[in-house]
């Protein structure tokens, strides 16, 4: 699964540079300014070759089943970059964020428990910092794929170790998506990532579903 999903998350992002390509080895026509026309599905009144600056924000589920580690926390993230519009209805962009898949338990402000439960939990946390492609096929309707490097932070034990061990490292993410674009500056969507994370013959790698909310500038 995580390898069709990683292969699903390059081919979304790499098909959205193949119409700019086309776009360079075709002929410019000649118009009377610089700019170019304002058309297609994505973002419909932006020029193609101009973007946006973006934030987006998700909450989900988290999903761990390796040996010990066997979870579904709640998880948060938040992400921001600029997208350019490079085809009537593509978008390719570039991104950094931060995540927490797991950590905290936000329910429990609401009785004495702790909300963070990082010193409990073995989750991942961390920094995320890639590339982020959306095709929109239909007015608004998208498709969406992401990858990237994760700069990730967990909780583990090395084999028959009581002790839990502080450990750190960067390895990637993956990601594809769905969603609708309601209007030119606010869209909402679902989300599945995978963020590989292993270390020291421990795997603390998570796969994620998530509700989605973007807001262009």
């Amino acid at each position: 699964m995580k390898k069709t999903l990683i292969a699903l998350a390059i081919a979304s992002t790499a098909l959205c540079t193949l119409p700019a390509l086309a776009q360079d080895s075709t002929p410019a026509p000649a118009i009377s300014d610089s700019t170019a026309p304002t058309t297609g599905n994505y973002q419909p009144g932006q020029a193609i070759g101009s973007g946006n600056w973006f934030i987006d924000g998700s909450v989900g589920q988290a999903h761990v089943n390796k040996g010990p580690y066997n979870d579904h926390p709640t998880t948060y993230a938040i992400n921001g970059g600029y997208r350019w519009k490079v085809g009537e209805d593509l978008g390719l962009g570039v991104d950094v964020g931060y995540n927490d898949l797991g950590n905290f338990k936000l329910k429990n402000a609401f009785n004495d428990n702790p909300v963070n439960l990082k010193d409990q939990r073995n989750a991942l946390r961390g920094w995320t910092a890639g590339v982020n492609g959306k095709i929109n096929v239909w007015q608004g309707l998208y498709v969406s794929g992401r990858t990237g490097v994760y700069g990730w932070q967990g909780h583990g034990y090395a084999n028959q170790d009581i002790n839990r061990h502080d450990l750190d490292k960067v390895d990637y993410y993956a990601g594809a998506g769905v969603g609708y674009d309601i209007n030119s500056h606010f869209g909402v969507g679902l989300a599945y990532d995978y963020y590989h994370a292993k270390k020291d013959g421990i795997s603390l790698s998570t796969d994620t579903a998530s509700l989605t909310a973007e807001y262009r500038f």
